[in-house]
């Protein structure tokens, strides 16, 4: 997949600072970067927002819970990792009260499920479960289906663009 380079933005996007998150890593900012991941297939990326506190940040998740698993890289599992990455973002000044957030990815490439859903439907799940526990609303998401994304927020706007080869290229 393509990683965003910034040679199809505007002359003020290609200017703006880029930091990748890879897989079970986490990233946040308040000098309004550019977040990016790729790789997203049955993991999930969850981007959050604080409009009013200008504070951004992306997780890359790959498993649900951090209970099935012993682990001590919170930033891998959906319901550790969102925490970890609430509280940084606490941290650099954003309120649980005004962050919104967006999901993408949970694909089921592969299907290894013979005894319910697969990992990528899981990982939506736990997502879901723990943004609900914590009145982080799911403003906008592009999960499921069978093809792989790459995700880039912008940290000024908040605005999640998703390219994946089955839709192409769409902001949500």
């Amino acid at each position: 997949m393509k990683v965003y380079d910034g040679s199809s933005g505007t002359s003020t996007e290609s200017q703006q600072e880029r930091l990748k998150v890879g897989i079970a890593e986490y990233e946040v900012t308040t000098s309004g970067a550019n977040l990016t991941t790729s790789g997203l297939g049955s993991c999930l990326g969850i981007a959050m927002y604080d409009e009013a506190a200008g504070v951004a940040g992306l997780v890359h998740v790959m498993l649900p819970s951090a209970d099935e698993v012993d682990d001590t890289n919170e930033a891998k599992f959906a319901d550790t990792g969102i925490e970890l990455l609430v509280s940084e973002m606490e941290r650099a000044g954003a309120s649980t009260r005004h962050i919104e957030a967006k999901v993408a990815g949970g694909s089921d490439m592969l299907d290894f499920s013979q005894n319910g859903s697969g990992i990528g439907v899981r990982n939506v799940e736990q997502v879901e479960e723990t943004l609900d526990s914590l009145n982080i609303p799911i403003v906008s998401q592009d999960v499921g289906g069978d093809h792989g994304r790459s995700l880039k927020l912008d940290g000024n706007s908040g605005d999640l663009t998703v390219k994946s080869a089955n839709k192409g290229s769409q902001i949500i």
